[in-house]
């Protein structure tokens, strides 16, 4: 079994006995490796953000909660390689950049022989021109979204005026490659676009956010014929 194979079948054994933990010297028979090979994996597993963790003392050892890892998808050649490509195609300045890069080498890895250099291979050849969006200022936006949080912004309009708002997040825009916070902004009493190469700096402030349709902060804007992204609806059964 090689590395990557061996890293997947950890998450697996991991997740089978959860909550439970299991020791090292208990994966490292398992596997039939070392223990500081085990422990030389779990520690990868740590760094690329997969939900494990040791406890120490009697009845301790190496546990992951199950809530937060999916289980393994099944994914043709052609839908991993266009699964990488759109990933890797994410620039610094898109919400969530840091994610979707991760998720794109998580993919790329479960891969092996001409379907992973296919892959790779596609990712290599797409180019983005990206937008200047301060790293802090996307965290901050990301967060605010995720917790339904109150969000202070030191924003610059297209005119060149510079202002301070608190703004209660909807959701996100994007359009002719650049980004836009939409927000219910306190400061106009009215729904505004804020674009994110224009924030200059922005904090969540603690304060939890009333919810906003972002359709009816559309309306009335160049944006109002925006297109949500299709509904994904489960798979069919397959026909016998």
């Amino acid at each position: 079994m090689n590395r990557t194979a061996r890293l997947y079948a950890l998450v697996e054994e991991l997740r089978a006995a959860a909550p439970r933990p299991l020791t090292v010297a208990a994966l490292a028979a398992r596997f039939e490796v070392s223990a500081r090979t085990v422990q030389r994996d779990l520690q990868t597993l740590m760094q690329a953000g997969v939900p494990v963790r040791s406890t120490t003392g009697r009845g301790g050892g190496w546990s992951i909660d199950p809530q937060m890892t999916l289980p393994p998808i099944h994914l043709t050649a052609g839908e991993a390689s266009a699964l990488t490509a759109v990933l890797a195609a994410a620039d610094a300045s898109t919400p969530y950049a840091g994610a979707a890069r991760t998720a794109a080498q998580k993919i790329a890895a479960s891969m092996a022989g001409p379907a992973s250099a296919a892959a790779r291979d596609l990712a290599a050849r797409i180019v983005t021109l990206p937008a200047r969006c301060d790293s802090a200022v996307r965290a901050a936006v990301e967060q605010a979204l995720a917790d339904d949080l109150v969000l202070r912004l030191s924003y610059t309009d297209a005119a060149g005026h510079e202002s301070d708002r608190v703004v209660e997040p909807a959701g996100l825009l994007t359009a002719n490659g650049r980004w836009y916070l939409i927000a219910w902004c306190r400061t106009r009493l009215a729904g505004r676009g804020f674009r994110l190469d224009r924030i200059a700096a922005a904090a969540p402030t603690g304060e939890h956010a009333q919810p906003h349709d972002l359709a009816e902060l559309l309306l009335g804007s160049s944006a109002a014929g925006a297109v949500r992204p299709t509904a994904l609806a489960p798979l069919s059964p397959p026909t016998r």
